[in-house]
């Protein structure tokens, strides 16, 4: 069993998924989880601590998926020679990977519909949203492939439209996965996904047979 601390990430981020960050108070998460606001803060020092809690386990696990699949674990800006290491492979291998994390983790899908639901009320919470799941992905993604096809003469596309073609079904099918409660469908959705990723990089001659 998950020890307290983690309980209240969990519980937390649940009712943040549900409500709202800025709606959900620390005597809510107190209460859902049966113990007094003193006991909780024993754990965490306000509802801001619970959040930032929450957003490193996100970003610890997504260096872990980076270590494991070869993928750099920083932006470009901070580490442009490891990206032009990556091979074909690394990425596909890595798309799957976030796709299966996103769909299929409670904390990420809770996590995901939060930053949706609070997208539109704060800046902060509008850049996060942009940063994680929308603008930062694909200039990632764009950043990969830049490096990827260079000296590449038969591919004319740019890596900005190959981006878009990577990571907009990958959102869509997402969406599509939020709304389908029945696991082996989801699992069509995600082999979906995977059958489509495969044939990008076939299609640009990237991956060989």
């Amino acid at each position: 069993m998950a020890n307290t601390k983690e309980n209240i990430l969990m519980v937390a981020l649940r009712l943040f998924s549900i409500n709202g960050y800025e709606a959900v108070s620390v005597s809510q998460i107190a209460g859902e989880l049966g113990m007094t606001k003193g006991a909780l803060y024993k754990h965490y020092k306000n509802k801001r601590d619970i959040f930032n809690s929450i957003f490193e386990y996100v970003c610890q696990l997504d260096i872990e998926r980076s270590q494991k699949t070869g993928v750099p674990e920083k932006e470009f800006s901070e580490i442009p020679e490891s990206f032009s290491k990556v091979l074909p492979k690394n990425l596909k291998e890595y798309m799957s990977a976030q796709f299966s994390y996103w769909s299929e983790d409670e904390i990420a899908c809770n996590f995901r519909k939060m930053l949706s639901l609070e997208q539109y009320k704060t800046l902060e919470m509008s850049n996060l949203y942009q940063k994680v799941l929308t603008n930062g992905p694909l200039d990632y993604i764009e950043n990969l492939l830049r490096e990827m096809i260079k000296g590449k003469e038969n591919i004319v596309c740019s890596p900005e439209q190959m981006a878009v073609e990577i990571y907009a079904p990958f959102y869509l099918l997402l969406s599509i996965s939020d709304a389908t409660p029945q696991k082996k469908e989801r699992e069509k959705i995600k082999d979906r996904y995977e059958k489509y990723i495969d044939n990008f990089f076939r299609r640009y001659s990237l991956l060989s047979d």
